[in-house]
């Protein structure tokens, strides 16, 4: 095999339509646009989302409720799974919770009163429950809120 050789595919190479140009060629008067209306028309733009005059799919979806631009989702973790994970007397921070695997996704953290706590803990947050604090504090640790919250 030589380069003189070689061809594009078949089929994959054609001479461009040439509209406008007489009746002769098939694509004359109109030049396949079709009669009258917008879109025979130069300078025709259809809006984004436009279905030629049938509702749009964006009017025809029900909408309901409402959604809050300024919500703050929280990721959860709950004392038993901290309890279960870390030593007594760690300082338990967004960051250690990260590396260690119990909280997958970058986000404020949020912890709840699932489980019991028996170490004494110093758990640094954005939020905690009120009861997850309270057996915190009971276990003889700490719950440090971080600002932000």
């Amino acid at each position: 095999m030589d380069q003189s050789t070689l061809k594009p595919a078949r089929g994959s190479k054609h001479s461009k339509k040439r509209v406008g140009r007489g009746h002769g060629t098939g694509q004359g008067t109109q030049a396949g646009r079709g009669h009258k209306g917008a879109q025979s028309r130069s300078g025709y733009k259809f809006k984004r989302g436009f279905e030629g005059g049938q509702m749009p799919l964006h009017r025809r979806i029900p909408k309901r409720g409402f959604h809050n631009p300024f919500r703050i989702e929280y990721v959860v973790v709950n004392l038993d799974t901290i309890a279960e994970r870390f030593d007594a007397n760690t300082v338990v921070t967004p960051e250690l919770l990260r590396e260690r695997g119990v909280v997958r996704s970058a986000g404020k953290i949020k912890v709840l009163a699932r489980g019991d706590v028996s170490k004494k803990l110093t758990v640094r947050a954005h939020k905690f429950s009120g009861k997850a604090a309270e057996k915190l504090a009971a276990a003889g640790g700490a719950a440090e809120v971080l600002g932000g919250a």
